[in-house]
């Protein structure tokens, strides 16, 4: 992924390279036709346009906190599922590095423990 904007393509190439992570368009209805989500056993760990530009993460509610807290004009609490921990991130504006790190914590809570333990943890 580059600096700043985070195309449709650096973002699934990224979830995907965690392994087991599947992608599947859903929802048919026409405020989310074309929605991509990327799932780890059918369990869903990000949610993005079918173009990008922006994305829901599955974080903890003290991660979802923090991050509200600290760039409070990059992400948001996500409509319907952010009372769950989950964020929304505008990918033009944050930092690939959170970004990535954001996406393989969401990743890893989401995988199993087996599955998870097949990617070393990243270390700073």
């Amino acid at each position: 992924m580059g600096v700043g904007a985070v195309t449709i393509d650096e973002l699934r190439a990224f979830c995907m390279s965690l392994p087991g992570t599947q992608e599947k368009e859903t929802w048919g209805d026409a405020e989310h036709a074309g929605d991509v989500t990327f799932r780890v056993k059918d369990k869903i760990f990000l949610i993005t346009g079918p173009d990008g530009g922006g994305a829901s993460i599955r974080t903890t509610r003290e991660q979802q906190a923090e991050l509200l807290d600290t760039f409070p004009g990059i992400f948001r609490s996500s409509a319907y599922v952010g009372r769950f921990g989950w964020v929304s991130v505008a990918l033009d504006a944050v930092d690939d590095d959170l970004l990535r790190g954001i996406i393989e914590g969401a990743w890893r809570r989401t995988a199993p423990k087996a599955l998870a333990a097949q990617r070393p943890e990243a270390t700073s």
